[in-house]
């Protein structure tokens, strides 16, 4: 890897994955272990996969900055130890340290979870997504969604699939009333592992699409404001002004009308306003002041 004025980088962050056979395991990998977490990348020529996973794996070690080191092992030639640990399909990665196995993934994953990976194990990495991640969510804040997107955009390319860059496009997506784009994209996400659940940003802006779509259908906020006033035990159409509410932005009164329907009748509609009230929480974030503030509300109520 080069700097932005062509100066190489350090060594470690250049140096290609060692090549490690059967012989030099030992000393390559449970000797070298003893110093750093070693990972071992199972591999063949004829995996297309792996060829996938190789250049992610490669840039998020190096951002480790030599807390990690990466070797690769060819299972065509060296079956043996790939055997012994009960490898039965390729691209593997196992984490060694002091000598053992301690953490490991099966398939091409996309790069934001191989860094996950490898931050479990050593903490923080440098640059890669995170910093652009960050970029994007500063530029979105400010209300610069071209802006945003452009940079989700180009996580996107050196990372398809990227989790929170696909929440994030999405959400610029629902945001400006592209409900079918949006859709298209977040079923592009990565499906969770089995037994895993969805990245809570994929679930979360699946969450507002449902939210968004909701809203589309409802109608305008002054006839549903009238009917409410009119008959405040009118609770369809309060639901409808607090999904309304909700797609405007103003979280704060989306809450407060559901959270009214609750307080009133808790069992209408099959307990539709709490149902729907968590789905706010889910597509707002579980920290987000009006969750917090409405969650505080609903036990209250609730007991």
């Amino acid at each position: 890897m080069a700097n932005g004025d062509g100066a190489a980088a350090p060594l470690m962050k250049t140096a290609p994955p060692k090549d490690v056979t059967t012989v030099s395991f030992r000393a390559d990998v449970l000797t070298a272990s003893q110093r750093q977490p070693v990972l071992v990348d199972f591999w063949a020529p004829w995996c297309g996969p792996c060829k996938q996973l190789a250049p992610a794996l490669e840039r998020a070690v190096a951002d480790s900055n030599g807390k990690v080191a990466l070797v690769k092992m060819n299972i065509d030639d060296h079956p043996q130890i790939a055997g012994q640990l009960g490898i039965q399909s390729i691209p593997a990665v196992i984490a060694f340290s002091k000598g053992q196995p301690v953490d490991g993934f099966v398939g091409a994953l996309p790069e934001s979870q191989i860094r996950g990976f490898i931050e479990r194990l050593v903490g923080p990495l440098e640059g890669g997504a995170t910093a652009l991640l960050a970029e994007a969510e500063d530029a979105a804040a400010k209300g610069d969604a071209a802006g945003a997107a452009e940079v989700y955009a180009e996580i996107l390319g050196a990372s398809p699939g990227e989790p929170k860059a696909v929440a994030g496009l999405a959400r610029l997506q629902i945001g400006a009333g592209q409900l079918a784009q949006a859709k298209a994209l977040l079923e592009t996400a990565p499906a969770p592992a089995p037994g895993k659940e969805q990245d809570p940003a994929i679930a979360a802006a699946w969450a507002a699409l449902r939210l968004a779509e909701q809203a589309s259908n409802v109608g305008e906020l002054a006839p549903l404001e009238q009917a409410v006033a009119a008959n405040p035990d009118d609770h369809q159409s309060r639901f409808d002004l607090a999904v309304a509410l909700s797609a405007k932005g103003n979280r704060e009164a989306a809450a407060d009308h559901l959270l009214e329907i609750i307080s009133r009748e808790r069992k209408w509609n099959d307990e539709a306003a709490r149902k729907q009230l968590l789905q706010l929480f889910e597509a707002w974030g579980l920290m987000d002041p009006a969750t917090v503030a409405a969650r505080r509300k609903l036990s209250a109520i609730w007991f």
